[in-house]
């Protein structure tokens, strides 16, 4: 027998999962619940959207399907199906399925707003250039259209919309490229003569019906027009009158707003709340007063109440995406970069938007930044290589490589401690890390005797012998009296002499088809330098401190031309 007990607790524990952004989790919860219950439509619902956040779209699909089987007058299985559909960008399957959810329950509020961006989103997919139809930005009367329309007139003013307008102009193949600037698909609108206010960016405002009268009244005021969507026939609807005074509140707000006059911006949006308090654009642009007040934690405080009311009330995803994205706008600037980051990925996870994502990415490389900084602490790092050279004369090289490692992050500019990693690599034969170790330490101290004879030990190994024997030369340089630098010296020289088994004549011949080699022995410089090696062979310590002969000097080591013996 079914427990409803354990597929209720399954079901708590799938709705908290996916609410905290823990999509795998929910899915699995609701798949669970499924077993017990296989026909219960709202487990399919509710695992259809864990399905679409993890990127699952035709299995979300399936589980709208499946949920609209169940309980075909459940209006969202419809909204789950429709917004399949949306992700797989089958956008007239889309517009059918919402649709058909409408004429069983015409007065969803998100039916309505799924319908009206499944259109949006239609004529956002539309390339001009592959389309019959004409470059709708091109046209003797474009600049006129635009300046004589209320909704573009002022864009006329603006040179980057002008730059804009002439690029689309020029090439409407970028237009994908454009459709993040919320003036474009105004633009577009008075260009084809449609009436896309539903579609419209004004501010944070985008569109309205997420409010629309449950009772589908007709309003006989007249001043209403300006707030009106156009719908099918059956679907047509009219605000309230205290929508139409929250909306004209709005907008007194925003010119209050841009006119730095934040104390009456908040007033008018205050009022509009008042009137409409299911409207969270109303919440954002207060929220927008509060962020240029450098009032953060009023900001984030409307914003939280934003999402609550939006999520309570179907609100568009975007604007959701909006007030997260506010709240973490408002923890970056406290530079609570954890927050922001959740906060971020929240925003995403209801619209993907490209600038939200530069965000969080510069955000993470910050709150990483912070963490490494605040990791380092040269006391520990010392006491970390202390007990690394322990271990190393102990022979224990993992042991002293895991406190040679440590101490580097605490202490990350100390040349002697990368030196001393550098010879634990080497023990451990990992002779290519070992060489890194060394280019870091000389990058740090130059003047690091120890670090180039490690390096020249290392190249040794490599069987990199003339590289080696111009580390060994630099560390003589530094130090004349290096013991150590003298004997790496005289074993890159034995290593060098061992391996030239052909006569020189052979030698000769096979390098001079190099024309590098070529170019560098008809070079009469390097002719009388050669000359010189020759006759006193002390003089290639000399040429060697000149990095443009030595290179030049080395190619030759390497391909036999020069002997050492």
């Amino acid at each position: 027998m079914m427990s409803s007990g354990t597929v209720n607790e399954l079901k708590e524990k799938g709705n908290k999962a996916l609410a905290e952004e823990r999509n795998i989790e929910a899915y699995n919860f609701y798949s669970e619940a499924i077993k017990l219950d296989p026909n219960n439509h709202v487990l399919y619902s509710n695992r259809s959207a864990a399905l679409a956040k993890i990127g699952r779209y035709n299995e979300s699909l399936q589980d709208a399907e499946k949920t609209i089987e169940i309980k075909p007058d459940w209006p969202k299985g419809y909204s789950r199906k429709g917004a399949a559909l949306m992700f797989l960008k089958k956008y007239e399957e889309a517009e059918k399925i919402y649709t058909q959810g409408l004429e069983r329950n015409p007065d969803n509020v998100q039916l309505l707003q799924g319908l009206e961006e499944t259109r949006k989103a239609k004529i956002e997919s539309t390339h001009f250039d592959n389309s019959p139809f004409p470059n709708p930005f091109s046209g003797p009367n474009v600049y006129e259209k635009l300046r004589n329309d209320p909704r573009t007139k002022s864009y006329m003013c603006q040179p980057d919309f002008l730059a804009m307008l002439s690029e689309l102009q020029n090439n409407p193949k970028v237009l994908s490229s454009k459709l993040q600037d919320p003036r474009l698909m105004t633009t577009l609108s008075v260009l084809l003569g449609l009436d896309m206010t539903s579609m419209e960016a004004d501010d944070d405002d985008t569109e309205f019906n997420n409010h629309i009268n449950s009772k589908n009244h007709t309003s006989k005021n007249n001043s209403s027009a300006k707030y009106q969507s156009k719908k099918p026939e059956k679907m047509s609807v009219d605000l309230s009158d205290d929508q139409i005074k929250a909306l004209k509140e709005k907008d007194l707000g925003n010119e209050a707003y841009k006119n730095k006059n934040f104390e009456m911006a908040i007033n008018h949006y205050d009022k509009a709340i008042e009137l409409d308090p299911k409207n969270i654009i109303f919440l954002t642009n207060k929220a927008a007063v509060y962020f240029e007040q450098n009032n953060y934690d009023e900001c984030i405080k409307t914003c939280q109440e934003a999402v609550e009311i939006g999520k309570e009330n179907f609100s568009d995803f975007k604007l959701l995406a909006k007030a997260y994205s506010r709240i973490g706008n408002s923890y970056y600037k406290l530079k609570d970069w954890s927050n922001a980051i959740v906060n971020y990925k929240k925003s995403l996870t209801e619209h993907r938007c490209p600038d939200i994502l530069m965000k969080l990415n510069e955000t993470e490389k910050l709150m990483k930044e912070e963490e490494r900084l605040a990791y380092i602490n040269p006391e520990l790092a010392l006491d970390q290589k202390n007990k690394g050279n322990e271990m190393f004369q102990k022979g224990d090289y993992p042991a002293a490589l895991k406190y040679y490692t440590e101490a580097i992050k605490r202490s990350p500019e100390n040349a002697i401690v990368y030196s001393n990693r550098a010879a634990c690599y080497t023990k451990l034969a990992e002779f290519r890390l070992g060489l890194q170790d060394c280019d870091k330490c000389l990058q740090l101290d130059p003047n690091f005797v120890k670090g180039y004879i490690r390096r020249g030990h290392i190249l040794l190994a490599l069987k990199e012998s003339t590289k080696g024997m111009i580390a060994f030369q630099k560390a003589l340089e530094l130090d004349p009296s290096s013991q150590e630098a003298l004997e790496g010296t005289r074993k890159c020289y034995s290593a060098l002499g061992q391996n030239q088994s052909q006569s020189v004549e052979d030698i000769k011949q096979k390098a001079m088809q190099d024309p590098e080699v070529q170019s560098i022995l008809t070079d009469p410089a390097m002719r009388m330098i050669l000359e010189q090696m020759q006759n006193d062979p002390s003089a290639l310590k000399e040429h060697l401190k000149n990095p443009n002969i030595a290179e030049k000097i080395q190619k030759l080591l390497e391909v036999g031309i020069i002997q050492i013996r």
